[in-house]
């Protein structure tokens, strides 16, 4: 691999002189661009996970207000539980990923806003600290705004969601015995849950390597010559 291939760290001062004259305004206004782009798709993903982890709370509800004692009825209960973990545990990551890229784009407008517009990206208008009698401390306190994070609370969320999921499975896990035999397909889909949660944190990342793409491209031509097999009739088809 050469050198010049690997990621390197750099100042604020380099960061500045790659976009020059008409470049900063541009590349500010393709920052803001993205970034809104970013937190479409956060809203998005988040609609689908959630519609996922829906639908398996409302099978896993279903079956556990059936009156059958099934062992099919268990055999489900695991199967969704542990689908349940993995769509929220993914939703999890996908919200870190989302935040992760939503903040490249904050930071990218943070240090390119100042010689287009000023610090305005930077600069938070809130109400005054002290409130005017004790209603309007309990007004501010009750519906007044707060310096939460919405993709935060959406991570929390889709974390406690995960656990949840966790507690359900054992819930509907048949009871633990020493005598009793090793039920594999249960030991293989919950095996296997841990494994693709695992996999989410070690393979789901995005790639920091080298990015040397390999270029293809493929020749094409007209044949000027029709072949004689081709009736008259056909060769302008």
């Amino acid at each position: 691999m050469r050198k010049e291939d690997k990621s390197a760290d750099i100042s604020q001062e380099e960061y500045l002189k790659d976009f020059p004259g008409e470049k900063g305004p541009n590349a500010l206004k393709s920052a803001l661009k993205i970034r809104k782009f970013e937190i479409d798709l956060y809203w998005k993903r988040s609609a689908y996970f959630w519609a996922f982890i829906a639908a398996t709370f409302a099978g896993y509800g279903a079956l556990m207000a059936s009156s059958s004692t099934s062992p099919a009825i268990t055999d489900l209960s695991v199967d969704l539980s542990c689908l349940g973990i993995v769509f929220s545990f993914g939703w999890f990551c996908a919200n870190k990923g989302s935040k992760y890229w939503q903040e490249n784009w904050e930071n990218h407008v943070d240090l390119l806003e100042d010689s287009v517009n000023g610090p305005l990206y930077k600069t938070v208008l809130t109400r005054p600290k002290k409130a005017d009698g004790k209603f309007d401390y309990v007004n501010r306190l009750v519906t007044g705004p707060a310096p939460f994070s919405v993709s935060r609370v959406n991570q929390l969320i889709s974390l406690f969601v995960t656990v949840l999921w966790v507690l359900l499975l054992k819930k509907a896990l048949p009871p633990f015995s020493r005598r009793a035999r090793i039920n594999w397909e249960y030991t293989i889909v919950i095996g296997l849950t841990a494994v693709t949660c695992a996999a989410f944190l070690a393979f789901g990342r995005t790639y920091k390597g080298s990015h040397r793409p390999v270029a293809r491209r493929r020749k094409s031509r007209i044949d000027p010559e029709i072949p004689e097999s081709i009736p008259s009739d056909r060769r302008a088809i």
